[in-house]
């Protein structure tokens, strides 16, 4: 069985998305692999309307979901750390829904202690920690950057732990 994953790390002027291919084998071992296929950011300018960025991260969502084609998609939930940003975030994240929800795509959704639990076995690791777990579990050469595409692979490795 295969299947395609999209983390994404929700923002109003980047979001991160990182896909990944999970497969497990049909022996009696059932082994799995993870292989990297995709990952990079959207990004809005300060300069636009708020309208104008939502809109932007309306029709550049939907060009990801088309290009990457995912199974499932990951996303980070909110995460209560100052108010006003959370506010913002919290719109752009009511876009995402809005595209998952026209795709009728599944979902799953992880609080940052679960990503770091699931990827360093401890839930207030650091950003680098994980970065790296991100690297090894991919067996990448280098940490994608920026750091919001690294997340959003972050994001996809963890549900691909849970199928």
């Amino acid at each position: 069985m295969k299947k395609r994953i999209l983390g994404i790390d929700p923002g109003l002027a980047t979001v991160g998305f990182g896909a990944i291919d999970w497969q497990q084998s049909q022996t009696k071992e059932q082994q799995t692999t993870v292989q990297m296929v995709d990952f990079g950011v959207i990004r809005t300018s300060a300069d636009m309307e708020m309208s104008q960025r939502l809109c932007t991260l309306f029709d550049d969502l939907h060009t990801v979901m088309e290009d990457l084609q995912p199974d499932l998609v990951a996303i980070e939930k909110l995460f209560f750390h100052r108010m006003a940003n959370t506010i913002i975030v919290a719109q752009a994240r009511g876009v995402l829904m809005l595209v998952l929800g026209q795709r009728k795509l599944p979902y799953v959704e992880f609080a940052p202690p679960q990503i770091k639990q699931a990827l360093t076995n401890y839930g207030k690791a650091d950003k680098a920690e994980v970065q790296e777990a991100v690297m090894r579990e991919l067996d990448l050469d280098e940490i994608p950057r920026p750091d919001d595409a690294a997340d959003a692979l972050a994001l996809a490795l963890t549900a691909s732990f849970q199928l």
